[in-house]
């Protein structure tokens, strides 16, 4: 079968793999009560993993930026891959403590860039402007439908084997999500942007800081980042905790929280859409302040009926995610093609940067108020007091724009 580029058929299969190849993203948060509990870890060290992840994470981005820009963004995709393939079996197999699994999980991370920020710049290459915010809302909502499919996948592996053997069957998916890749941009051109004569590969780095819509746009992303990455780190953990507590097993718990993260599904393709026909920054606005809404409140809310805090966290997750495609493609439309590579790089240190720390800061309030009602209501309100300033900066960039 033959995928032209941008076409329906190519936009599909490229999120189907991003779906297989997203499932490792979770699989410790799939996990973690248990491992913390083999590991013996606090909540910290516990946060700690998780935020090893988004370093190496980030650290990746920013490298792939550049190598996007100077060799094509199809070669990048490509190459890199193999390394995603390889390092979550690393884990797997020999993560047996908090060190060891703290620098396998931050070489999971080191080696997942690849196959995010490249696919984003063939996205802006082939699909027109009128449908890429929906193509990149389908993108993400792909990364959505992974982390779902991931935690399902572990929920229904735990029923048979330990979290070893769950996570070696997430493992496996990203796997058959390169070969899947591989296939679909057979067709597609490797395209690289000339820079303008005599200017470096470096002088790309000041020439996005010294543009003010791209920036505006990072430092949205970036505080949007700490309140996302942060849920996404601690949400299968509340979730399971307060599914405990009214006497559910942690398979079943694994199962509504991965309905949740499915919930990220419509919220991509939905902010997307609405970025498309009424605003960028309008819908950025609107669903980051419902994201942070539910960040202040949903943790003081852990003795609702279970239908009812499922249903909270599904719109958490909907909300949440739904601004991040128009994130990427605002700051897509607001760099000169060349650079945005680079750009993308700035913009993975600076969010993940602050994705890093989230996870430890909310893991380190559980520690400080442990054995008290209010813990979860405390931890959760430190993702909605450092993604307050995420709106400002997206409402600046509305009036500027």
């Amino acid at each position: 079968m033959r995928f032209l580029p941008g076409s329906t058929a190519w936009l599909a299969a490229l999120c189907l793999s991003r779906v297989l190849g997203a499932t490792w993203f979770v699989a410790y948060s799939a996990v973690l009560p248990l491992t913390q509990a083999a590991w013996a870890l606090s909540g910290k060290e516990a946060g700690l993993i998780q935020s090893a992840f988004h370093l190496g994470y980030l650290t990746s981005l920013f490298i792939v930026g550049f190598l996007a820009d100077h060799f094509g963004a199809k070669r990048t995709y490509v190459l890199t891959g193999i390394a995603a393939c390889a390092s979550p079996l690393l884990f797997v197999f020999f993560a047996d403590g908090f060190w060891s699994a703290y620098w396998l999980h931050l070489l999971t991370g080191l080696c997942g860039g690849g196959t995010y920020t490249p696919v984003l710049a063939l996205i802006n290459e082939h699909v027109t402007q009128a449908r890429r915010g929906r193509a990149m809302g389908f993108l993400i909502a792909g990364s959505s439908a992974g982390y779902a499919v991931c935690l399902a996948v572990a929920g229904l592996a735990l029923t048979f084997t330990g979290w070893r053997g769950a996570l070696g069957v997430v493992a496996a998916l990203p796997i058959i999500a390169w070969v899947l890749s591989v296939v679909t941009l057979r067709q597609t051109p490797n395209s690289i942007h000339p820079r303008p004569a005599g200017e470096s590969a470096l002088a790309a780095l000041p020439a996005v800081w010294r543009n003010r819509r791209g920036m505006l746009s990072i430092w949205g992303y970036s505080f949007h980042n700490w309140e996302l990455l942060g849920m996404w780190a601690w949400l299968p953990a509340f979730m399971t905790a307060a599914l405990l507590l009214s006497g559910s097993s942690i398979e079943y718990a694994l199962l509504l929280t991965a309905l949740t993260y499915a919930a990220n599904i419509a919220g991509s393709i939905v902010g997307g859409t609405m970025a498309d026909r009424w605003g960028r920054t309008q819908t950025i606005l609107l669903w980051s302040s419902v994201s942070l809404f539910l960040s202040f409140t949903i943790g003081w809310l852990m003795a609702l009926p279970i239908v009812l805090l499922v249903a909270l966290a599904c719109l958490y997750n909907f909300a949440g995610i739904a601004d991040s495609s128009t994130h990427s493609t605002v700051l897509a439309e607001s760099v000169p093609p060349h650079y945005l590579g680079v750009a993308y790089a700035v913009r993975s240190v600076i969010g993940f940067g602050v994705g890093v720390v989230s996870p430890v800061v909310f893991g380190w309030t559980l520690d400080l108020f442990a054995g008290q009602p209010h813990a979860w209501g405390m931890a959760w309100m430190t993702l909605g007091l450092g993604g307050l300033l995420g709106p400002l900066a997206s409402w600046k960039l509305q009036r500027l724009r």
